[in-house]
């Protein structure tokens, strides 16, 4: 979840910053697996009560450290009504040693959401050090996150394995993240072949890993940045040219990201606002592509109501637009198969704006909208 503004850091503080966060989630992550298996167990299998299975969250487990931790947020998920879960599985953690995968962690993930009965979407992306592009300048510093086109058949590789893995367990993957933002390309100018180029590689992989398993491309962030701009390009013209450069064959759906910022759900599109119905575009170019028969789940969506953030609204307001918007999905759009909330909880208060997204806070207090989700989706089941 990114909300793009052209207030962007400089590019050597933020590669610090994201080398920190990566090095401290490794460490906690190594951390986790070496706890005993005593403190907790999986317990039967359980099924998720619900009248509206569009329902979906976007967790985020990777980053939890103690295994009780990721237990209780798919728990919650489950008795909230919840089907299916998003959460993000990164290339670096599981590959941190080239050709060597450590499953351990995300095991944990798969293990427990599927004893709680959740139906899991997998998003892959994020480099590893040994991936990194290199340059004899000692005055360049490339940023993480830049894959290089040398590199793309070893995340390829990655892709196939993980698919492989997690055959019959994990079923669908998204392909990178946000990829018409620079800041998903190490902060490189965004280049749609540069993704096609990408799921040209990862989508066969993926289904030598698993025949079964669902490709989803796209994962764009709305904005409206003109082609060109330093920061991103507008999603719309970017998947324009996604089709034109042959990605409809390497993606068996679309996945698309849909906050509602300020406004309410039933807000009607338009290319220059930023709103929930901005999918309904989306999903037009999709259909002038040949590509009407194809799903799309909506992997990031919500609203935000930090008191003084000048893109939310009320606590109220967040409430009803988030039902209104799971309920104007099932009753006009035939074509999405999940909406997907940002996000459950956060390991740790972020001490701003996007902990205003959560559902449940780091110390799992549920939050109002919590509980509101919870009585709409499972309506007449008792808490």
């Amino acid at each position: 979840m990114r909300i793009l503004s052209r207030g962007v850091s400089q590019i050597r503080w933020r590669s610090l910053l994201s080398w920190l966060f990566r090095l401290g989630i490794a460490i906690a992550a190594f951390q986790a697996t070496k706890l005993p298996a005593v403190y907790v167990t999986l317990g039967p299998p359980q099924t998720v009560e619900t009248q509206h299975p569009i329902t979906c969250v976007h967790t985020r487990l990777t980053d939890e450290v103690e295994p009780w931790k990721i237990q209780r947020s798919v728990q919650l998920v489950r008795e909230m009504g919840a089907t299916t879960i998003v959460e993000f599985f990164p290339w670096a953690y599981i590959e941190g040693d080239k050709g060597h995968y450590d499953w351990r962690h995300s095991d944990l993930i798969v293990a427990h959401a599927r004893q709680q009965g959740l139906t899991i979407i997998a998003r892959l992306g994020l480099v590893p050090d040994w991936a990194f592009a290199t340059t004899d300048d000692p005055a360049t510093i490339y940023p993480a996150n830049l894959l290089t086109p040398d590199h793309v058949p070893e995340f390829a590789a990655f892709v196939e394995a993980f698919a492989r893995h997690y055959q019959g367990q994990i079923a669908a993957i998204i392909v990178w993240n946000e990829p018409n933002l620079s800041f998903e390309w190490g902060y490189q100018p965004v280049d749609p072949q540069r993704y096609v180029d990408l799921l040209k590689a990862t989508y066969p992989a993926a289904h030598r890993g698993n025949p079964d398993v669902v490709v989803l491309g796209g994962a764009l962030s709305p904005t409206l940045e003109p082609v060109g701009s330093q920061y991103g390009t507008n999603d719309l013209e970017y998947l324009r040219r996604m089709y034109a450069l042959g990605a409809g064959a390497f993606f068996d759906g679309l996945a698309v990201h849909a906050y509602g910022l300020k406004f309410p759900p039933d807000d009607p599109p338009a290319p220059d606002a930023l709103n929930f119905r901005r999918v309904e575009l989306i999903r037009q170019i999709m259909v002038e592509s040949g590509d009407a028969n194809k799903p799309v789940f909506i992997t990031e969506s919500g609203w935000n109501d930090h008191p003084r953030w000048t893109k939310a609204v009320r606590p109220g307001q967040r409430i009803t637009y988030t039902i209104a918007a799971l309920e104007y999905s099932e009753k006009y759009w035939p074509w999405v198969k999940n909406v997907c909330i940002w996000a459950l909880r956060y390991p740790a208060p972020t001490r701003s704006y996007p902990d205003y997204y959560q559902l449940v806070t780091p110390d799992f207090t549920r939050l109002p909208i919590y509980d509101a989700l919870r009585a709409w989706a499972r309506e007449s089941q008792q808490p």
